[in-house]
């Protein structure tokens, strides 16, 4: 604990099921209404809750409070309401509470200034070989959620070989470009949104390698209430880094080691059907189908 530095309050909804939780949190606090999801994430993450009453009556001065107890450290607060998009990270400035932007909001950012670059730097060929894994468990006609779009060259491959899918995209400026392309696209964020559903696959290349550890936990977590088929693929490595490839500006980049990867698709509830290596310009790619445990 650094006393110099704020406290990170980490804001969630106060009916929060499988939290992204990318930090050490030291402590969990929520209302009286949401005591029993405070509970259940306090208890998911080896913590104490404690219950603060007076917690929607004067958010202000008890959000301040827990900051002051807090200093140098991250806790979760549930269920209050300061007028900001949930989840969000806040910390006091001393001209109020200041909304922080995560690493995935960055990357987000850069892609949103930058769509029609990245469009012309990546290869235009889709990712054939995550399709063909797809198409050992799901069969032609079946419903496919894509998460992160992009492009939609994925898409177009996937309705040739007779898929329905619903594209998607985190960033408006790529879900712009597939409806300018002539395609029905939706903005949704894996980490934020829901997935309605349900869906024969989730389908998600080169999207996971943007999220933290704990975020991935909660997305497959959604994606398995979604649909009893995953297809994704994701970048092999060590620890995390930030690059300027294609677009120069930065994006945020999270390698995995097979065996933590196979780890958290078994705890989330998948299990790994195929696991395929390959390569590419900038490093080994997992390509991955797994069914719902």
């Amino acid at each position: 604990m650094n006393l110099m530095c704020p406290a990170r309050i980490l804001l969630l909804p106060g009916d929060v099921q499988d939290a992204a939780v990318g930090e050490r949190v030291a402590q969990v606090y929520a209302g009286p209404f949401e005591a029993a999801a405070g509970a259940r994430l306090a208890d998911r993450l080896g913590v104490k809750l404690t219950v603060v009453p007076e917690l929607t009556q004067r958010p202000d001065a008890e959000l301040q409070a827990i900051a002051d107890l807090h200093r140098g450290e991250t806790v979760v607060v549930l269920g209050l309401d300061l007028g900001f998009r949930l989840p969000a990270i806040v910390e006091h400035t001393g001209d109020g509470w200041t909304r922080l932007a995560s690493d995935n909001e960055l990357t987000l950012a850069s892609y949103e200034q930058a769509a029609g670059k990245f469009r012309d730097s990546i290869p235009s060929e889709p990712n054939n070989l995550l399709i063909d894994l797809l198409a050992e468990r799901l069969p032609s006609g079946g419903r496919v959620l894509e998460l992160g779009s992009g492009t939609g060259k994925d898409a177009i491959e996937l309705e040739t070989r007779g898929y329905v899918v619903r594209r998607t995209d985190a960033t408006q400026a790529f879900v712009e470009m597939m409806r300018s392309d002539g395609y029905a696209a939706d903005r949704l964020n894996a980490i934020t949104d829901d997935f309605g559903g349900p869906y024969g696959a989730v389908y998600a290349s080169a999207v996971f390698l943007h999220f933290d550890r704990a975020q991935l936990d909660g997305v497959l977590r959604k994606a398995r209430r979604a649909a009893p088929v995953l297809a994704f693929a994701t970048r092999e490595g060590k620890g995390e880094e930030w690059s300027n490839r294609h677009l120069d500006l930065p994006r945020h980049f999270v390698l995995w080691q097979e065996e933590p990867l196979r780890d958290l698709l078994a705890a989330t509830g998948w299990s790994v059907q195929r696991l395929e290596r390959g390569e590419s310009r900038i490093g080994t790619w997992f390509q991955v189908l797994a069914v719902r445990s």
